[in-house]
């Protein structure tokens, strides 16, 4: 076990790991934030999807006013499964990357771009700012990640 732990420490040392950790707690807290964000818009529209969520409004059929779906709502849930859609992939080829061995500023460069895409894309989707913006936004989120995963296979190619 004690050269597991000298492993991970090894790995805490790597700089662009703790670049890739960096910038992942960052989406991941983004991410999360999007769930608050969620709650207070289905709780100031008051527009809840499961019954029991209605309970400190009433009973019965005074509550069942309260199941319903709301634009805000579902805006704010769009951008949040819009995270899950594009965060995962980014956590998983992310770390892949980094084990990769890239040179510690061209890493940088991609967990920063990915990571102020992403958040530009969350300001695009709650303002709403008009398109292109959210679009693009993805786009770039998107090519940051096609980038990594290429630079993995590239590295590592066993296909």
């Amino acid at each position: 076990r004690s050269g597991e732990m000298a492993k991970l420490t090894q790995l805490i040392d790597n700089e662009v790991f703790r670049a890739y950790a960096t910038y992942a707690t960052i989406v991941l807290l983004k991410m999360m934030l999007m769930s608050l964000i969620t709650a207070y818009f289905r709780m100031s529209r008051k527009a809840f999807v499961n019954p029991e969520d209605t309970a400190s409004f009433g009973k019965g059929e005074s509550a069942k006013k309260y199941l319903r779906t709301d634009p805000s709502v579902e805006r704010v849930r769009r951008g949040h499964l819009n995270d899950l859609e594009n965060i995962v992939p980014f956590l998983g080829i992310g770390l892949l990357y980094a084990l990769s061995g890239p040179e510690l500023s061209t890493a940088l460069l991609h967990f920063r771009i990915f990571t102020g895409a992403r958040i530009a894309h969350t300001f695009a989707y709650l303002i709403p700012l008009p398109q292109p913006a959210r679009g693009l936004s993805w786009a770039v989120a998107y090519a940051v990640t096609i980038s990594m995963a290429y630079k993995v296979l590239k590295t590592a190619l066993y296909l």
